[in-house]
């Protein structure tokens, strides 16, 4: 029998304050949860995700928004592939942000994002995001400090304004070990099928994986509001990061509560001949 897991208590433990210290949230932990217990937990966890996210769909008044960062191989593809399978393609939308255009570059940094917001209906899904404005920029010293602090209200406002336009936005930052990110890494190099997956740039930001995580810490501190929360998903055990993320999803969803919209007056008993 599946161990059924404490879904507020697993919330409660990922969810970050404005106290948030990143070394006091293990990259292994396992919340009391087994792995074969947690498979079928994930089934239904995913299962209730569909019907929700197919309700939202129907409903299209609302939106959600779920935003996921972390270092190079922290698993965002992984979540993507397994928290959103089953999900109606037609009602999900996942936008990957990589090295802005040039066209991107002539316009704020909020242009491009804003535009793939989720509509009215959909589930949004950002594989890094506008947070790459005040980690990338900050630990490469792209842009002045000035510059990349004054972001963090800038974010707030503008997930605040998604939030009273509808859009519930829930960001995860999926926390691994660098030995782990050592492991994963080495495993493309090793795999000719995964070896695309892997540029030589990665080491450079290995090589500043202290600065990354102040720039992380600093980040979710300033940003994490009750309007657009922080969940930090400890992310080394692949099953483990899948079920959270599944668990925070769901929660979402369900505080959401979509409704399908009622049927066209008459139909009820209509006979089809």
């Amino acid at each position: 029998m599946a161990r059924q897991p404490n879904r507020k208590g697993v919330l409660d433990a990922m969810r970050a304050g404005p106290d948030l210290d990143l070394d006091d949230h293990r990259t292994d932990e396992t919340f009391g949860w087994d792995k074969d217990g947690a498979k079928a937990s994930l089934a239904d966890e995913l299962a209730a995700v569909s019907e929700l996210q197919t309700r939202l769909f129907a409903e299209r008044s609302r939106a959600l928004l779920v935003v996921l960062q972390a270092m190079d191989a922290g698993g965002k593809d992984g979540v993507i592939r397994t928290v959103m399978t089953g999900v109606n393609p037609a009602g999900v939308k996942v936008a990957a942000f990589g090295v802005p255009s040039d066209e991107e570059r002539d316009h704020d940094y909020l242009w491009r994002i804003h535009q793939q917001a989720p509509a009215r209906g959909q589930i949004g899904v950002f594989n890094r995001s506008h947070y790459e404005d005040v980690l990338v920029v900050r630990v490469h010293e792209l842009v002045s400090k000035a510059a990349w602090r004054r972001r963090y209200r800038q974010i707030r406002e503008f997930e605040r304004t998604l939030e009273e336009e509808g859009t519930t936005v829930v960001k995860l930052f999926l926390h691994i070990s660098k030995e782990e990110q050592r492991l994963r890494m080495q495993d493309r190099i090793n795999s000719p099928d995964e070896r695309w997956k892997f540029r030589t740039g990665d080491l450079d930001d290995r090589a500043r994986w202290d600065d990354f995580m102040a720039a992380f810490g600093d980040a979710l501190r300033a940003t994490s509001t009750d309007a657009a929360p922080w969940y930090v998903v400890p992310a080394d055990r692949k099953w483990v990061r899948n079920l959270a993320v599944a668990h925070i999803v769901r929660h979402h969803l369900e505080q959401l509560d979509p409704h399908y919209p009622q049927p066209e007056q008459g139909v009820e008993g209509l006979v089809v001949t």
